[in-house]
């Protein structure tokens, strides 16, 4: 049985909890992660260990395993900008096709308030559930990456 655990500011993970789950995106995201200080960041942000606007962590675990998770931060934001960003979402490798992407996807949807923004390569194979929920890409974004 698949069951849906919610981590934010006031339901917070214990370290083990923690570890497990910065361990399962970075393994999972593959190409599409990122070290895992950056992970374990946005993670702490969504649960307000320090000054931030918080957001949520949602898991679908089986037999205490995780199989998906999903981190969401609140941006602080509205209108032009989306009240939410999703960070990183992963499923599993070995439950791919399940279906848990989207069960996991409509459950956040569900419980964020305000509008989400995420961002997604060209490439990933996830472009199409998002476009399927209803998500589209109205901007093209560009970036500067100023120095240290």
């Amino acid at each position: 049985m698949v069951h849906t655990i919610i981590f934010d500011e006031q339901n917070k993970p214990d370290k083990q909890e923690k570890k497990e789950l910065v361990d399962f995106l970075h393994d999972q995201l593959e190409q599409y992660g990122d070290p895992k200080n950056q992970i374990e960041r946005a993670i702490d942000y969504s649960l307000k260990e320090f000054d931030s606007f918080g957001g949520f962590v949602m898991l679908l675990k089986q037999q205490e395993q995780i199989r998906a998770a999903v981190v969401i931060n609140r941006t602080g934001m509205d209108g032009y900008i989306p009240e939410n960003i999703l960070v990183y979402i992963a499923v599993d490798r070995n439950s791919r096709g399940e279906g848990l992407g989207r069960r996991l996807m409509t459950q956040a949807i569900a419980h964020a308030q305000g509008d989400i923004a995420l961002h997604v390569e060209a490439n990933n194979p996830a472009k199409i559930l998002y476009e399927k929920l209803g998500f589209t890409n109205p901007y093209l974004e560009m970036r500067l990456k100023k120095g240290n």
